[in-house]
């Protein structure tokens, strides 16, 4: 599975903050060519993609776009402006079903081809921002094999709702808990919605914690500060890896070499259950490890 515990977004149409991106040490980099840049700069927005996005990868990161919603009319325009050797992914805005998912599948798949780009080496993203998403990301989450995230979109989808978005996100629960489901059982990433208030580590923190319970495992990040904390809550914690190795170790070495079923570790009964648990912790941690090893020989 993909490692993407923070996802830095980046006005695509700035050059100065694309310049200092990829040092900044995020898992993704999204040059955002949606909300972050208004109408009159789009054409920009293109070009400084064209012109950056084989750069973006250099330190380890993933380099992605976020490009405009199928109902702007300017989706075509943007796909056309940035299906090139060096994009890692493609993140589609309010995305409300499967049929979102398959149109830019059909799209991205029919470029590749004509020019000459290995198949299915684009990735996708789709962002959940409205009611509908939300009613049909149980669906979305499987309309394509080149999906790895399925992303939360707190402010659109709080606005769709006619509910006020706070930091505490009670009105959030709902969506964010069925988002995390169905990318699980897709196999996708849940990643979270971006958290305004920057400065707030505290609160930025308590609502990071809260959505890792919920399921997801990682978030889009709208200021480089955000990235240590994120990347600390959505890693696996290292007394929980030393307790899956103890765990895995002794559901080997007592209870399936032995034919026993149930093992005593820490006066706690461990059972398959539990031990496949172990193994998932164990293997999350090597795929964090990798990444993290990258970006460190790559730095």
């Amino acid at each position: 599975m993909a490692v993407r515990r923070t996802d830095l977004y980046l006005p695509a149409n700035s050059e100065k903050f694309i310049l200092k991106a990829p040092g900044l040490g995020a898992d993704v980099i999204t040059l955002d060519m949606e909300d972050a840049v208004p109408p009159a700069e789009k054409e920009a927005a293109r070009e400084m993609v064209r012109r950056h996005i084989k750069d973006m990868s250099t330190h380890g990161s993933e380099a992605w776009v976020r490009i405009n919603a199928w109902d702007t009319g300017l989706t075509m325009d943007d796909l056309n402006a940035v299906v090139m050797k060096g994009l890692d992914g493609i993140t589609l805005p309010k995305c409300s079903g499967p049929d979102d998912v398959k149109r830019l599948d059909f799209i991205v798949t029919d470029l590749e081809e004509k020019r000459g780009l290995p198949a299915g080496e684009i990735k996708l993203a789709i962002l959940i921002e409205t009611a509908a998403g939300v009613m049909n990301v149980d669906r979305a989450v499987f309309a394509s094999d080149r999906l790895v995230a399925v992303i939360f979109g707190a402010v659109d989808y709080t606005r769709d709702m006619r509910v006020t978005r706070t930091d505490t996100a009670e009105e959030q629960i709902y969506a964010r808990a069925k988002i995390a489901v169905a990318a699980r059982a897709a196999g996708l990433v849940a990643e979270d919605a971006p958290f305004p208030s920057y400065k707030d580590d505290e609160a930025f923190a308590y609502n990071t914690k809260t959505g890792a319970q919920l399921g997801f495992e990682g978030r889009q990040i709208i200021h480089p500060s955000q990235i240590p904390i994120a990347e600390r809550i959505y890693s696996p914690d290292p007394e929980r890896v030393a307790w899956a190795k103890k765990v895995t170790k002794a559901f080997e070495e007592e209870g399936i070499a032995k034919g026993s079923a149930s093992v005593p570790v820490d006066g706690q009964m461990v059972d398959t259950p539990v031990y496949i648990n172990a193994k998932n912790v164990l293997e999350r941690a090597e795929e964090v490890l990798a990444k993290d090893a990258l970006k460190a020989a790559l730095k």
